[in-house]
């Protein structure tokens, strides 16, 4: 099976944190895998060590480009070094309150970039896309769990990008039926690949809750600030639907096969959670008991914009993609903290 090469798969964004574990998957189950990543959120030294992950005869089949997707240049330079079968679209800034201050950056970064690469896409003749779409576009659901026939809005600059993004997505499969595009919507990713080689690295102040909790458990931080304990939920504060990175990129691969392997796919919607909820206490409890460690809290008012509760409803998933969570708090505790321990400052060896 070694010796046999799959599909070519062109992977944007994927020297970050879910882009490097998926990219690991992939090689696993030998595709070959092109990276297109500009390194605004990520560092070369990730993709090296998915390489040493992977071992060199599959690394082999590892192809690493740094580009932006706002240059047309940069896309048509990957996309005359090889046949892409299909796309894996990472590639996007993703902070909430970052894009409520920079709402051009934004709209510039994630929706221009797209265009682009849809643009390159059709000129190359690749129709099939894997793209990471976002829980965020359900915005302040009405009850969940979140269906994906729900209702869809969003409440801030980087969720209406994800919005905007899915229906330019699905105009773009009505106007050419030749597409298959396949939207995964995920909630709350977290935890790391077991070994702890890899893991999320995010620059500056994390805007999420477990690299947060991580740099706090190492000391980089002092306290752990958590956005209201007003919530109408048992501890006060706002629940989510945390997923292991690992069940994620298993995810992505699932949505690969079922592009290649689907004729009449149109373009399509599916969620990625656990289909559980979990309240931020929750989760500073769990990491807790992995680490040994107490994290401080300081409780804040409220974030603009966050929902109570959001978790996913994952049915469909498991019914069309064959796909399902496997971890729970206790696994993405664990395989997060041993990444913090074994790398404290991520993929600097120490403080930059």
């Amino acid at each position: 099976m070694a010796s046999q090469k799959k599909q070519c798969i062109l992977v944007t964004g994927g020297a970050g944190f879910i882009g490097t574990h998926t990219v690991l998957q992939l090689l696993r189950e030998y595709y070959r895998v092109y990276i297109i990543d500009n390194l605004h959120n990520s560092v070369p030294e990730a993709v090296e060590r998915v390489k040493v992950l992977a071992g060199p005869a599959l690394s082999a089949n590892l192809h690493f480009h740094v580009g932006d997707l706002r240059n047309k240049d940069d896309l048509e330079k990957v996309f005359t070094q090889a046949r892409f079968d299909a796309v894996i679209h990472f590639a996007g800034l993703k902070a909430v309150g970052e894009s409520v201050e920079k709402p051009f950056f934004y709209y510039d970064n994630n929706i221009v970039g797209t265009l682009n690469l849809f643009e390159l896409m059709t000129k190359y003749d690749c129709k099939k896309m894997v793209f990471s779409s976002s829980a965020t576009v359900y915005g302040q659901p009405k009850k969940i769990p979140c269906v994906e026939d729900f209702q869809l809005q969003a409440m801030n600059p980087y969720g209406r990008t994800k919005l905007f993004l899915e229906e330019i997505a699905r105009d773009i499969q009505k106007g050419d039926p030749k597409w298959r595009i396949v939207l995964l919507r995920y909630f709350n990713p977290v935890g790391a690949h077991e070994s702890g080689q890899i893991g999320e690295d995010p620059k500056g102040i994390p805007n999420n809750l477990m690299p947060y909790i991580q740099q706090v458990a190492v000391g980089r931080l002092p306290e752990l600030n958590v956005f209201g304990n007003d919530y109408p939920t048992k501890d006060g504060t706002a629940i989510r639907d945390y997923i292991h990175v690992m069940d994620l990129a298993d995810g992505h691969v699932a949505a690969l096969q079922k592009l290649f392997n689907t004729e009449n796919i149109g373009c399509i919607a599916y969620n990625l959670g656990t289909g559980h909820g979990a309240s931020v206490l929750d989760m500073v409890a769990g990491f807790e008991k992995a680490s040994g460690k107490k994290i401080p809290i300081k409780f804040c008012p409220r974030r603009q914009g966050d929902a109570t509760a959001v978790y996913a409803s994952t049915e469909k998933a498991q019914k069309e993609l064959g796909w399902k969570a496997r971890y729970g708090i206790d696994e993405m505790c664990r395989d997060q903290w041993n990444w913090a321990s074994k790398n404290p400052w991520g993929y600097h060896s120490q403080h930059p």
